[in-house]
């Protein structure tokens, strides 16, 4: 379990450094557009495609809450937690990184825009990240034979 949670804490400080990083450049000024992406800040009030702008304020405590509440799960679910704790940590990293834009700049900081064959809602590294480690959750549950939510016992 030591071994599980030193991995996560690094990933997640990792995570969490590199994207408040990317922010930092976007947040003084750094802008680049192409034929298929542009880079621009957008600070992004609500969540995904501005979901729940409406909530204002109190969508940063939410979030706050729903990141406490994975660590409650996380503590009660050791086993689970062990095997998916390289998605944890990017996970816990990622969302920590998002919520402190809240925090601190009145929104998440948004800088990549598709617009290649269609356009796309504003995203950032930590999205991808978040995304990502979800990815990897979900992979791992179906493929783990001993998976009792997608796998029956003979």
């Amino acid at each position: 379990m030591a071994k599980a949670s030193g991995l996560a804490a690094i990933l997640a400080l990792l995570v969490f450094a590199l994207d408040k990083y990317i922010k930092f450049l976007f947040l003084d000024g750094f802008v680049w557009h192409s034929d298929i992406i542009s880079l621009y800040l957008v600070i992004n009030k609500g969540v995904a495609f501005s979901m729940f702008a409406f909530l204002g304020e109190s969508l940063k405590y939410i979030q706050v809450a729903l990141v406490l509440a994975l660590l409650v799960f996380v503590y009660r679910e050791k086993e689970f937690f062990i095997k998916n704790c390289v998605a944890i940590g990017i996970l816990f990293g990622a969302g920590c990184g998002n919520i402190s834009d809240r925090f601190f700049q009145g929104g998440v900081v948004d800088y990549i825009a598709w617009h290649y064959g269609f356009e796309f809602a504003v995203f950032n590294f930590a999205d991808i990240m978040i995304n990502f480690a979800v990815f990897l959750i979900v992979l791992k549950m179906i493929f783990d034979k001993n998976n009792k939510f997608f796998c029956k016992k003979s």
